[in-house]
């Protein structure tokens, strides 16, 4: 079976970081042989680093810039990234920056990508974020990612939540939205990042909509300020 580098971008806020480490777990308890590299070098607040060890417990490969979660304000991508991006014997999952800023960072790695035979890139998207509440905002920011990360994007990843105020409901009324962009761009929404909680009533409720194989289950890993 074909292994994949999987790029998770979006606006800053958008759970991204989130959906990335928990896809990271998804595929290792598929059996696949996975790591995650983070590429945020953007937000110091809100990093993949902060799961590391739950990662490695899994035996999932991690890689982080020199200096994450440390007092160094501008932490740096070290070239074995662009090596692991290249292997072929992993599932490599990619926590990009939020916005055009962090897209640059995913830029740098664009040929180490293109390599891989199979290669997607995602945008993950949380309506209820300021910045992409409606279809103008949210295309804007879809398009800029594109251009500052010098690939296409080839399918969205709903997220949309109110944190732990999240209910089965808040889930549905983003998918107006999310269809509604994903319509414009020609692109599928390839899986729904959703609470365990809420992902159990909306399989049970919603079969139709939502299937086990399209859900990223969301365990909380990232710290948060508040």
């Amino acid at each position: 079976m074909d292994t994949c580098v999987y790029s998770f971008t979006g606006h800053y806020g958008s759970g991204k970081t989130e959906a990335a480490v928990n896809f990271a777990v998804k595929l290792k308890r598929q059996g696949r042989n996975t790591a995650l590299i983070d590429l945020d070098i953007v937000n110091p607040f809100f990093r993949s680093a902060d799961a590391r060890e739950l990662l490695e417990t899994l035996g999932i490969r991690t890689e982080f810039p020199l200096y994450a979660n440390t007092n160094v304000d501008v932490p740096a991508l070290t070239g074995v990234m662009g090596a692991l991006i290249r292997d072929e014997a992993y599932d490599v999952v990619l926590d990009v920056g939020g916005d055009d800023l962090g897209a640059k960072a995913l830029g740098r790695y664009r040929e180490d990508i293109l390599s891989r035979k199979k290669h997607l890139q995602f945008f993950v998207m949380n309506p209820n974020r300021p910045f992409t509440k409606d279809l103008p905002s949210a295309s804007r920011i879809y398009d800029e990612i594109e251009a500052a990360s010098g690939m296409r994007c080839d399918a969205l990843v709903g997220n949309t939540n109110l944190l732990e105020d999240t209910t089965p409901e808040t889930v549905l009324a983003g998918l107006p939205l999310l269809n509604q962009l994903a319509g414009q761009k020609h692109v599928s929404i390839a899986y729904h990042a959703i609470t365990e909680a809420a992902a159990d009533a909306l399989l049970k409720e919603h079969g139709e909509l939502f299937r086990e194989e399209n859900i990223i289950r969301i365990n909380r890993t990232v710290k948060r300020l508040f």
